[in-house]
Formats: C-alpha cells, sequence, structure tokens
C-alpha cells in the first residue's frame, strides 16, 4: 500500500477504498467481501450416474450465483462496507500497526499450534488474520438450523448403533462403515450414556461454495479442536477493532460456554456439586495451548490420564488431599488412547478401567467413547436417507456429494469423474487401513488418475471420493508484500454445536475459520494455513451474559477450590528445583570465568575448589585437565560446555528442563512468566551456538561468554520474581519453593563443605569467592567490612537467619513450607520437617570450635548433614505426593 492510496481515503470513503484495493475473489470462487461470485463458468456438482449406489449422493442442483461484472469491482456487501467504515479517523493507514499488534498480542499470550511437537521443537505461533470472517444474520440462520439438525441426527444414529441397530438391519448403514471402522467400540455396545444423549459437544466443517450456499465438508464427534482457539481469536480481533465488533451487533460467545457447563453439570451422574475435569494427552500435544486455555476459561482441572484412576469402576482425580472422585470428564483424547485395558494396550495416555467407569454410569464422558466412525467422509452419503428415516425429516445443510467406494454402483458412478473431485481415506488414520492426504483430482496428470483408479478398484472400501468445491475466499490482510494489502484467501468454517440439556444443543454463534495459504485449494493448519475469528451478526439484542459468577458464598468458593493433581504437583517441584540449579550453574560459571579472565593470579586452592564445583556440578567433564595446569583448556572446556542440552549440569540443559516442566503446568503460570521461560531458553542457546560458530579465544570468547550468562541471570532473576510475587500460595507453589530450597540446601553446603576441605575459604581470594557464590558480597562488607575470618563467614553464610542465602534461612524455610503443606494434607509430616536440622541449636562458638588438626568437625558435620537431609526429604515428598504409595490412596471420600 503506498501513500496514494493513504491519500486517496481522504478522498474516498473506507468502504470504497476497500472495494478498489482488494482484488475479487478468484474466477468461480464465492467473493465474501462483496457477497457474489466471480465470473466464471461454474461447475454444477456432480450428481452420480445410474444406477444409483444404497446411499443417497445427490444434492439439489445449485442456484445460478450471482457475477460481478468483468469490467469493474463490484461494491462490497453491506456487512463488510459497515466493518471498513468503523475502521476509524486513521482507517486504512492505521492496519499495519494493528497487524504488527495483533502479532505482539499473540506472541505476549503464548498462544501456539505444535504441528510436528517433540520435547525439543520450537514453539510455533498461533497463525490469526486480521480481519475476521463477517456472518450476516439471515446466513446464519441457515447454518444453526442445519448444525443442530445435523447433530441430533448423529445422536440418534449412535443410540441406534450402540442399541437396537435397525439401521444395519434395515440396510441403511453398510455394517462394513460402523463394525469395520477401527472408531466403532463394541466395548460400549448396550451402554445408555447420562440423559440418553452421546454428542455433548460436535463440529461441522463447512465451506460456501460458487452459489453462496454453504455444504457440510466434514464433522468431528471425537474430540473436535477449535474451542480454545476461537476464544483467543475473539478476544484478539474484537480488541483491535472495538468499534466495529459493536456496531456490526456481533453475537457473543460467553452464553453459550456457560449454558454447555450448566448442562454437563446438570447430567453429571453423582456428585453436587460435581467435579468435572478435561483429559489432554500433554504438553506436547500440538493443541495443547489450548487445551490448557479452555480449562482455565471453563474454571475445571486439566488433567493428563495418569493423573486419574478407575476404584470400583468410579473414576478419581489423584491430588495431594489423596483420591477425589471425577463426575465429568471432557476429553481431548482420541476414543483409541482412553483405556489400554479394552482399546490400545499400548496407550500410556488414557486410563486403566475407564470404560468400565462410563459402563458403570459413573462418569459422563464428553463425548462418549464410540463416536469416532461417525468421522468417516464415507457416511456422509448416507445421512439424507437416515434423516429421513430418524428424524422423519429433509436434511438442511446438505452434504457435499459424497460416494463411498466400498459399493460397487458407487464406485462405477465416479470413476469417470476423478478429475473433478477430491480423494479421501474412509478410515483416515487407522491402523491397518490405507492412509493417505486427500487428494485433489485436479492436480493430478492422466497416468496418475489412472494409478489411483487402480487402487480404488483393488480396494473400493478403503476410498471416499467427495465432490470438489471451489469454497469461498474471503479478505485478508497480508504485509507480505511491501506495507500491506488485501488479498482474498479460501476459506472453512467450523461451526461447534454444545449439549445444554438431554437431548438439548445450542450452536455457538461464532467458529473457528481456517484460511488456505496463499495460492492454497485446501484450508489446513497444518499446511502453512491461518484462521480468522468468525463475527456472527444479530438483528435482536446481544447476549452479555460472562462466566463470572453473579452469586457465590464462602462455603461454595472453598468447596470449588480448584484441587492440586499430584502430575502439577511434580512439575512444579521440578520446575522450582531445575530453576534453582539454572541458577546456581550460571553463579558458578560467572564466577569461574571472571577469576579465570582477571588481572590477579588465582590462588592453587582457589584454582582446585574452582574445578572441583564445577566438576561436581557437570560444568565441564569429568576428563578436563585440572585447573591449576591448564587454565585455557579449562575455561573453553567450560564455555563449550555451557549451551550443551544433552549434559545434566550444563546452563543450557537446566534452562531446557525448566521449559519442560512449566510446559507441563502451563495452565498455572501467567502469559508473562510462560514467555520469560520460553525466551530465556531460546536466547541462550541461540548465543550458545552463534559462539560456538566463532573462532575467537582467550579474552574474546571469555567475555562473549560472560554476557551470554549475564543476560541468562537476568532472565532467572524474572523468573523467580514471577514464582515469588505471581503464583497463589497453594501446595503447588509450596512444592515449587520446596523445590527451591531443597536445590539451594544442597548446593550451598556442599560447596562451603568443598571450601573448607580444600581450604580455599582461608585465602582472601576463596574467601570473596565463597561470598560471591553465596550472593552475599554487599551485606559481607557493610557488616563485617574488612574483616575475614572464619567467624564472619559461619555467621552470615550459616546462621543468619535474615539472609536468604544462608543455610539458617533456607532450612527454616523448607520446615515451614513441609508443615504447612503436611497442614492439608492426610497423614502429617511434622516428623519429616523435623528431619532438617534445627537452625535454633546452631551456635557460632560451637561451629568455630577448631578441632585438632585445625579443622572445623562440627561444621563439617552440620553441612553433611543438610546435604544428606535435602536430598532424604526430596526422597521422601516424591514418594508421598508423587508416587501416592502406602495410605496416601485412600479417598478422601465425595
Amino acid at each position: 500500500m503506498n501513500e496514494s492510496l493513504f491519500d486517496a481515503q481522504a478522498l474516498e470513503s473506507p468502504a470504497a477504498l476497500a472495494s478498489s484495493l482488494a482484488p475479487p475473489a478468484a474466477p468461480g470462487h464465492f467473493d465474501e467481501l462483496r457477497g457474489l461470485a466471480t465470473p466464471a463458468s461454474v461447475p454444477r456438482l456432480g450428481v452420480p450416474s445410474q444406477p444409483a449406489p444404497l446411499h443417497d449422493a445427490s444434492s439439489p442442483p445449485p442456484a445460478t450465483p450471482a457475477e460481478a461484472p468483468a469490467d469493474e469491482r463490484a461494491p462490497l456487501a453491506p456487512h463488510w462496507a459497515g466493518f471498513f467504515e468503523q475502521l476509524g479517523t486513521e482507517g486504512f493507514s492505521d492496519l499495519p500497526r494493528r497487524a504488527v499488534s495483533l502479532e505482539r498480542q499473540i506472541r505476549d499470550n503464548g498462544v501456539t499450534y505444535n504441528v510436528y511437537a517433540d520435547t525439543d521443537s520450537p514453539q510455533r505461533p498461533w497463525s490469526l488474520d486480521l480481519f475476521p470472517l463477517i456472518v450476516p444474520p439471515e446466513s446464519w440462520a441457515v447454518i444453526e438450523a442445519g448444525t443442530l439438525q445435523r447433530v441430533r441426527l448423529l445422536d440418534r444414529v449412535l443410540a441406534d448403533v450402540y442399541g437396537p441397530q435397525k439401521l444395519l438391519a434395515e440396510g441403511l448403514l453398510p455394517p462394513a462403515l460402523v463394525h469395520g471402522n477401527p472408531g466403532y467400540l463394541r466395548a460400549m455396545h448396550g451402554v445408555c450414556p447420562p440423559g440418553d444423549t452421546w454428542l455433548r459437544i460436535a463440529a461441522l466443517d463447512l465451506a460456501r461454495g460458487p452459489d453462496g450456499n454453504w455444504w457440510v465438508v466434514s464433522q468431528r464427534t471425537q474430540a473436535p479442536s477449535g474451542l480454545g482457539y476461537l476464544l483467543e481469536n475473539r478476544l484478539a480481533i474484537a480488541r483491535q477493532f472495538p468499534q466495529a465488533f459493536e456496531a456490526l451487533h456481533v453475537q457473543r460467545l460467553a452464553a453459550t460456554y456457560n449454558a454447555m457447563m450448566e448442562g454437563l453439570q446438570h447430567m453429571c451422574p453423582a456428585g453436587q456439586p460435581p467435579h468435572i475435569v478435561l483429559l489432554t494427552p500433554g504438553p506436547y500435544n500440538e493443541t495443547y495451548f489450548e487445551h490448557a486455555y479452555i480449562a482455565r476459561y471453563l474454571g475445571i482441572t486439566l488433567v493428563e490420564g495418569n493423573d486419574l484412576t478407575v476404584r470400583d469402576q468410579r473414576l478419581y482425580l489423584k491430588t495431594l488431599q489423596g483420591l477425589r472422585p471425577v463426575h465429568g470428564l471432557i476429553k481431548r483424547l482420541d476414543d483409541q488412547f482412553l483405556d489400554p485395558l479394552e482399546l490400545r494396550a499400548d496407550s500410556t495416555l488414557g486410563v486403566p478401567g475407564l470404560l468400565q467407569a462410563v459402563r458403570a454410569g459413573n462418569v459422563l464422558v464428553a463425548n462418549t467413547p464410540g463416536s469416532a466412525f461417525l468421522e468417516s467422509p464415507a457416511l456422509l452419503g448416507f445421512l439424507p436417507a437416515l434423516a429421513r428415516r430418524l428424524l422423519g425429516e429433509k436434511l438442511l445443510l446438505p452434504a457435499l456429494p459424497t460416494w463411498w467406494c466400498g459399493e460397487r454402483a458407487a464406485m462405477e458412478a465416479v470413476l469417470p469423474q476423478l478429475a473433478g473431485c477430491t480423494i479421501k481415506p474412509t478410515y483416515a488414520g487407522e491402523d491397518g487401513h490405507a492412509g493417505f492426504d486427500t487428494m485433489l483430482g485436479s492436480r493430478l496428470s492422466r497416468r496418475e488418475l489412472d494409478e489411483w483408479a487402480g487402487r480404488i478398484v483393488r480396494e473400493g472400501e478403503e476410498y471416499t471420493v467427495q465432490n470438489y468445491l471451489p469454497v469461498a475466499q474471503m479478505p485478508t490482510w497480508s504485509q507480505d508484500l511491501g506495507a500491506g494489502h488485501i488479498a482474498p484467501r479460501a476459506v472453512l468454517l467450523r461451526v461447534f454445536a454444545v449439549c445444554v440439556g438431554p437431548q438439548s444443543w445450542r450452536v455457538l454463534p461464532g467458529g473457528l475459520a481456517r484460511l488456505a495459504a496463499a495460492d492454497a485449494q485446501i484450508a489446513s493448519m497444518q499446511r502453512g494455513g491461518s484462521s480468522a475469528d468468525v463475527w456472527v451478526q444479530t438483528n435482536g439484542e446481544v447476549d452479555r451474559t460472562t462466566l463470572l459468577q453473579a452469586h457465590s458464598t464462602p462455603a461454595s468458593l472453598a468447596r470449588h477450590r480448584a484441587p492440586v493433581t499430584s502430575r502439577a504437583a511434580e512439575n512444579m517441584f521440578w520446575l522450582g528445583r531445575y530453576t534453582e540449579r539454572a541458577e546456581n550453574a550460571v553463579r558458578l560459571a560467572r564466577l569461574t570465568l571472571d577469576l579465570l579472565s582477571g588481572e590477579d593470579p588465582s590462588s592453587p586452592s582457589l584454582l582446585t575448589w574452582l574445578h572441583d564445583m564445577a566438576r561436581r556440578n557437570a560444568l565441564v567433564p569429568r576428563d578436563v585437565p585440572r585447573l591449576p595446569r591448564s587454565r585455557r583448556v579449562f575455561e573453553r572446556a567450560l564455555i563449550a560446555e555451557l549451551g550443551d542440552i544433552d549434559e545434566g549440569g550444563s546452563v543450557g540443559y537446566s534452562l531446557r528442563c525448566v521449559r519442560q516442566a512449566a510446559a507441563a503446568v502451563r495452565e498455572r503460570l501467567s502469559p508473562d512468566h510462560w514467555n520469560q521461560i520460553v525466551r530465556a531458553e531460546a536466547e541462550f542457546l541461540r548465543r550458545s551456538a552463534e559462539q560456538a560458530g566463532e573462532r575467537g579465544e582467550g579474552g574474546y570468547a571469555s567475555a562473549a561468554a560472560l554476557r551470554m550468562l549475564e543476560s541468562a541471570s537476568t532472565a532467572l532473576s524474572a523468573m523467580t520474581g514471577a514464582q515469588t510475587d505471581r503464583m497463589t500460595r497453594d501446595d503447588a507453589w509450596r512444592l515449587l519453593s520446596i523445590g527451591r530450597h531443597i536445590e539451594r540446601l544442597a548446593f550451598l553446603s556442599s560447596s562451603l563443605a568443598a571450601g573448607f576441605e580444600l581450604g580455599s575459604v582461608h585465602d582472601v581470594s576463596g574467601f570473596e569467592a565463597m561470598v560471591a557464590l553465596f550472593d552475599s558480597t554487599i551485606t559481607f562488607h557493610a557488616r563485617y567490612q574488612q574483616r575475614r575470618d572464619v567467624a564472619t563467614l559461619v555467621d552470615l553464610l550459616v546462621l543468619d537467619g535474615d539472609n536468604p542465602r544462608s543455610l539458617a534461612w533456607v532450612t527454616q524455610t523448607l520446615r515451614g513450607r513441609i508443615a504447612r503443606l503436611a497442614g492439608s494434607a492426610p497423614g502429617k509430616l511434622t516428623a519429616l520437617s523435623h528431619e532438617l536440622p534445627d537452625p535454633a541449636t546452631w551456635t557460632l562458638e560451637h561451629l568455630c570450635e577448631p578441632g585438632p588438626r585445625a579443622d572445623y568437625v562440627a561444621l563439617a558435620q552440620l553441612l553433611e548433614t543438610c546435604e544428606t537431609a535435602a536430598y532424604h526429604v526430596s526422597d521422601a515428598i516424591g514418594i508421598r505426593y508423587f508416587t501416592l504409595t502406602l495410605e496416601s490412596l485412600r479417598s478422601v471420600g465425595a
């Protein structure tokens, strides 16, 4: 966009300027911006030739679409004109700034979508376009009515298939698409879910054809994704265009989420109030951000499979307080992974015995296991006949003409039309069946088409063919070229229906719009696509319901306090330990490099102590030459190891572990805290890699490493500040703090013990190094000035109850944290806290009393006791809280 266009803004209305800037949609595609199709010969959706198959693949012929004049650009549709007219006084000139602001907001909120997530992959930011997809009321009325009808139909199909199976007996459903589909769960036959309702959350993927009508492309019934991402999209885009959002009367979303939760709570089989959790595969799932986000928004507990257990056909959550009953479970896990006892035996994501609890009627699962076979595209062709049989109605929202090639008549009818269709796997993602990406016939050569036809003839039931639809294109804002421009992109709309009561559903007034990559024909987030917010306009009053509770009592607040799962507790504990471990490694590495690069030669005892500490904490390889003999070799080895993520004690390894532990409890961290952790690791590893590629040695390498460590130290200070000042003081936080202080007690006591053992503390430089390692230099010099002796060292670093780095302060804090933790758990841990030495019994005279060989026996014994006690307490906490053994497995009641 150049300045002449901005000048034209002063002469034209924003809507007219948008019309002149935005190119029309591609020929034959519906243009969302203008509300019509672009000039082209619009192909009619294919109709199978005779003889007709068992299923109904035909659809009513589309109406002839309006077309834009070929020689000029048509005006905008009224809702889009209204949107651009509300851009504000700065109009189009402000769009680049808003785009940058949106990108920053997504990054700062930590919104991610990881296509191939693993422990080492970087987080991929969520892609969101600046412009929303606007759906006017009359168009939404069609979508809403058609979606509700289809969800009712799918629910009744499930009730029949897992009940009397009349549809199979009458030949309205082929057995191969039900019993032959791995998504059909025989273990669920005969089950009647709470409220006789199988589907609690369902999604339809819709596309608008060249005729302007909406068509169903696919349906999602296992664990539809998008309910969290669309919320984030709404918050982000509404913030960018607040005037337009209000002026266009966009319907809000909160009321539907509230109705969904009330419906789930009402239908839960037991418990008042019922306890509902959200089951996630874990932090390495590509949509984990959404799982954490929606759990936090709905106020429910985010759990993984190992957080749950089944006892006596009832589901329980393993918490720090014991076993807590679970009455409802929203799953974001495919059915096959839910129960390793009855489904996939190799699954580590599910809960052994879960299906038994479902069959017993003791837990509501959304969605009820067994709906996966409905996601097969082959089912779409049979639904018109099923609607007439089960509902006595004609489908309001047609699906694209679909042929299942397991029927010979359908296969023979569609083979001549492959070039104008898409080829899909009938059983996508299922073991033992053909797996391939959707293929566009128009992109295949004649020879390739013949090859696909041969596969279809040989294994017809593995293939489903669907008519290709040139999907609508919506305007998007792109800054890839210059200052920005409006470009049309293909769009698919995912809409959601949620259960609000027995056999009652409500359609979320919005959805998740997925945009195809530039020049692509398939809208897929995994293929470089992006998303857009969906604004549904209403002619009536905008529902301004929020999830904030208008009335609550202190008792209800106490009952609904979020439980701390054992898994979350363990990850918080290790988050604390690895944060402290990273700080210790950074401080020790900085101290070592500072001393090695200094002008004054260090004493042999100090060099020996530095070498010993570096080896103990895995900052250098064990076979590195001793520091007093080869300072430069040692220095280079230390610098080289800093960013090694495979070495257990390196700074890079510790930062990686901090990020991994934090990812597992992301729902407990603020966006700022999470971003600090991600940035600290990424920045440190980036600078380490850059330094590894440089050839500089000696002072140059040391100076660069010190700058890198200083930056890491600052980042870690921000992390610890967030942990100290911005987290609720519940048991999870106490375990984080306990983890930090266990690590600190072990590190400081072993460091001080090594200093006395090797004699470095009796040298001036070694004395100063020890005080610096305890981060107490300023306090020491302010209090003792030039005095340097054992008594001052012990007084400040061991006995001072006001110094957060002294052993007395750390030990006393640990005792208090453990005692407070014990007060909220069955079985007191007071005895465990007493296993830590009591600072009240320590005296300066006793600890500083020299032994027969001029050593300090009492001090050495105390330091050894502190280190041993730290690790003993760590093991005991792990057994008591993280593995839930012995009496900790007892239920605490309903």
